[in-house]
This record gives C-alpha cells, structure tokens and sequence, in this order.
C-alpha cells in the first residue's frame, strides 16, 4: 500500500517511526490548509510563509511528544496557531497597518465603479475593519470556525477549551461584526446584509 492511501492518523504513525517519506506525505496534506491559517493570521505572505514553514519544523521534530488525545491536524493547527501569534505579538507595527491580502482580493474581485461595487468594497473594508476589532480570542476562534470551516470539536482542540467556549466564541464574534457593521450602515440580518450584491 503507497503512503499516499493510508489515513491521516495510520500516515502519521508511520512518520512518527521516523519514516520521513510519510511524515513529507502527511505534510503536504496539510501544508494548504496550514498556510490559509497562518496568512488569515499575520498576513504578509513572506511571513506566513516562514511561519508555515517553522510549523513543519517543529512538528518534525516534535513527533515524539504527539500523545494521540487529538487528531494530528489538530495538534498541528495548535503549532501554526502559537506560532502565528507569536509573530503577532511581536510586531512593533499594529497589524492593522499591514496590508490585508483577503482584502486586496475581495477589492480585485469587486473592481469597478458602479454603485454596487461601491457598496461591496464598503461592506468589505467594514467587515475586516471588524475583524481586526475583535480581540484575539474572538478573531481566531472565528478564522478557524467560520472561514477555515472548522467543527468546534476539533477547534476546541487546538484552541485548548472547551466546545461551549468555542460556540460563545462565534456566537460573540458574530454580534460584535453584526454591531460593527450596522454602525457603519449596513443592515445586516442573521442571513446577511440586506439590499447586498
């Protein structure tokens, strides 16, 4: 049987003998969703990148340590997430003086000057304007749940909580991006603005 078609946790033991064809395999599953995490996190790509990196580095070395209460993504997840807010922390520059790369695509995908794109550019700025509002606590848990399309189980995993802490967490992150964005004019209902494109 290849590497390839072995399960996340079977392709995980194997790399966890030390088999580091297995433990590149295994990356490479991960490496995508990885990088999406940490760039949503620190947004600038030269440091995700690094960031990303270091989470395979450590991991690597850190195989040993894996206990097997969790899923490997999860406590790979753990690793980027402490990483990424490290580099966060550590920033003499707040970040939302950085360059926001989902908004320079959302912005490149609403180009154009009707009124429409207008509103959408508007609505856009607004939301990750809230975003950065939130406090980190309610912006990760956010990111992982509702943007990487966690389940709260396995958010509560790597964020180290309990379930019911990681639902109030979107719930309150939700109402205070609700509140955020009907400050600066838009309606919005549990399905959405009204009147968007």
């Amino acid at each position: 049987m290849s590497l390839e078609a072995l399960s996340d946790r079977e392709l995980f033991a194997v790399a966890q003998t030390g088999d580091r064809a297995a433990f590149s395999v295994w990356m490479r599953r991960h490496e995508p969703r990885v990088f999406r995490l940490v760039k949503q996190l620190v947004r600038r790509d030269a440091e995700a990148e690094e960031v990303a990196q270091e989470t395979f580095v450590r991991a690597f070395r850190a195989l040993a340590t894996f206990d097997g209460r969790s899923e490997p993504f999860t406590w790979l997840y753990r690793i980027a997430l402490n990483l990424s807010l490290n580099v966060l922390r550590s920033r003499r520059v707040p970040h939302e003086d950085v360059d926001d790369p989902r908004l320079a695509s959302d912005l490149a995908s609403a180009a154009g000057g009707s009124e429409t794109d207008l509103e959408q550019r508007q609505l856009v700025n607004a939301l990750y304007s809230g975003l950065d509002a939130l406090s980190e606590s309610l912006r990760v848990t956010l990111l992982l749940v509702c943007v990487d399309g966690m389940s709260h189980d396995a958010a509560s995993q790597v964020l180290g909580v309990p379930e019911g802490t990681v639902a109030w967490r979107v719930h309150e992150a939700r109402r205070k991006l609700r509140l955020i964005l009907e400050e600066r004019g838009f309606s919005v209902s549990d399905a959405g603005p009204k009147g968007g494109p």
